[in-house]
């Protein structure tokens, strides 16, 4: 296998596959997949990480066994039957802590763990007790995983406890059956409990498996499916309470509004407020562990509205948005999708008969998952689909028909403008104003508006016509749009480049800025603005303003960030 398709499916196996499995519970699966995907992302740090660990053997297994033999001395004098064995930590886990935190192996000091398995859930809180009183627990340190389990049905209780010469180490309590389920995922839980099965419990364990499959189903672009699919399975989690005391496991950051779409999306379409722990809150609102929320529903409500996407965190809620406003817009969003495709068809110089042929429609419905031509234009109504990337389609097929003749007509040529375009064009944004040859035009800063972009006009004073995307916050808050708006629409322009803003989110490391850059630079795209920080939960927030032609190029260079170690969210920011 060439070293390139080997490092690009050990980034896929790190990025989908790996945490896949965690997610399922396979743990022992997780931690194989994630060593031998190291091996062809950083050979030199594996064996350079494998040779330091194996010189040090001997004295970690010597601090632990003296560990398990203390520990085991004080269970055996309270008579209570316990295993109790040592934990190696997995090369993946090292090796991201010490480039996480820019630390040495030596520096790394919560290698050493020991596991306890006892036979009912009160001996796991007993045990845990006992361990306190033999060594002084790390303060923050104690995850109580029974009491609220993982989405992966994961139980045990975790503490970090002070040892010998000050150097911490790690406890894992839990049950012979919660063993299972740690070591083998849903398939031991199904086995373990084969004679007495609750199928209620297990329909609950299996939700996020089933969402899994609904997505899937819901999302016609298996690019979108992908980001959907990385995002939820690398976020972090915070855990809510329901009124009635209910516990719901959400990905960090989410809202009042991430929480109705996952109790049920007739509550979501239905809410106009939320409450959480008895006060009223914005829907923005950032839900924290421990909230109790209660979401206002109304009749009258008139569902959800598209800014919600750009506040929403759960790829379930983004789906359950998208689809109500499918489905309650559609004839709506037909309408307009077709107007744009017609107005596309007709800056460019094409008929509809010439591009629309049923033999080259097949192919592309098929592909992005849609029936009928409806579905095309209901999809570039709501913001789904792109109008130029189904003309562009569409044209390709239609070239091959042509003579090389006929396929210089200037229509086809990316660096000349028809007559009507130079008339049309009276600025530098590549802005036409319609019924205005010449006024001025500039682009809002609140939005950033690129060619792709649905774009609308609105009349401003004195400062002539302000270019927002129809998807603009800005723009929906204005309270005389309806009077102020004017239709505008994109042409050629020459060589303008446009600021894009966007945003990312990943897993600090040393070197990451390095190779977000290097990635923008292979797109051979320059960075006008760049900010960076990182919270304390070491996760990185770097927000650029890229110099870019339109909403394509954007798209690639997001989808090459996304492809990048630790990020797990990137994102084209709405103000």
């Amino acid at each position: 296998v060439p070293k390139s398709d080997a490092i690009a499916k050990a980034k896929e196996t790190i990025d989908i596959y790996a945490p896949l499995a965690g997610r399922l519970g396979i743990y022992f699966i997780k931690w194989e997949l994630e060593d031998l995907s190291l091996r062809y992302l950083d050979y030199p740090g594996y064996q350079k990480l494998k040779a330091d660990i194996s010189q040090r053997r001997q004295e970690r297994e010597e601090y632990i066994n003296k560990i398990c033999e203390n520990v085991k001395a004080k269970l055996d004098e309270i008579n209570m039957k316990a295993m109790v064995e040592g934990r190696p930590k997995h090369f993946y886990s090292i090796y991201s802590k010490m480039k996480t935190q820019n630390k040495t192996l030596d520096q790394i000091y919560d290698l050493f763990a020991i596991r306890i398995i006892v036979n009912t859930e009160e001996e796991c809180y007993h045990v845990l007790g006992l361990v306190h009183e033999m060594y002084k627990p790390v303060p923050g340190r104690v995850k109580d995983y029974i009491a609220m389990p993982k989405e992966n049905m994961y139980q045990s209780l975790h503490t970090t406890l002070m040892g010998e010469r000050g150097i911490p180490f790690e406890v894992q309590i839990r049950t012979v059956e919660m063993h299972k389920v740690a070591e083998y995922g849903i398939a031991a839980h199904w086995t373990y409990k084969k004679d007495k099965l609750d199928n209620a419990d297990l329909d609950n364990k299996l939700t996020w498996l089933r969402q899994l499959l609904e997505w899937q189903n819901e999302v016609s672009d298996a690019d979108e499916f992908m980001e959907n699919l990385k995002v939820n399975l690398v976020s972090n989690e915070v855990f809510v309470f329901t009124p009635k005391g209910d516990l719901l496991a959400l990905p960090a950051g989410s809202t009042p509004i991430d929480f109705a779409y996952n109790i049920h999306s007739a509550i979501g379409n239905k809410m106009n407020g939320a409450k959480v722990n008895g006060k009223i809150v914005p829907l923005g609102y950032e839900l924290k562990n421990g909230d109790i929320v209660n979401i206002i529903t109304s009749p009258s409500a008139r569902g959800p509205s598209r800014d919600w996407l750009s506040i929403i965190k759960s790829p379930q809620a983004r789906n359950k948005i998208n689809q109500w406003l499918k489905k309650q817009n559609r004839e709506e969003n037909v309408a307009r999708g077709k107007e744009s495709v017609e107005r596309e068809l007709k800056k460019q110089g094409f008929t509809y008969d010439q591009l629309f042929k049923s033999e080259w429609l097949k192919p592309l419905l098929k592909r992005y998952n849609l029936n009928t031509l409806d579905d095309v234009y209901a999809s570039i109504g709501y913001g789904g689909f792109n109008t130029g990337r189904l003309l562009n389609g569409l044209k390709e097929e239609y070239k091959k028909t042509l003579s090389p003749e006929e396929l210089l007509d200037p229509k086809f040529s990316s660096q000349k403008e028809s007559k009507t375009q130079k008339k049309k064009k009276t600025n530098e944004t590549g802005i036409h104003v319609k019924g205005i040859d010449n006024c001025l035009v500039r682009l809002s800063r609140c939005c950033n508006p690129v060619p792709g972009d649905q774009i609308i006009g609105y009349i401003t004073q004195g400062r002539g016509v302000s270019v927002h995307r129809t998807d603009c916050i800005n723009l929906a808050a204005l309270s005389d749009k309806d009077e102020k708006l004017i239709e505008v629409d994109w042409i050629s322009a020459g060589n303008v480049a446009y600021e894009g803003d966007i945003a990312i989110k990943a897993y600090d490391r040393s070197s990451l800025l390095m190779d977000v850059a290097d990635a923008i630079g292979e797109a051979h795209v320059s960075i006008h603005t760049l900010n960076a920080r990182t919270t304390k939960d070491n996760i990185a927030i770097i927000n650029m303003t890229l110099k870019i032609t339109d909403t394509e190029q954007l798209d690639k260079i997001i989808r090459r960030i996304s492809n990048i170690q630790g990020v797990f969210e990137v994102s084209r920011k709405k103000q």
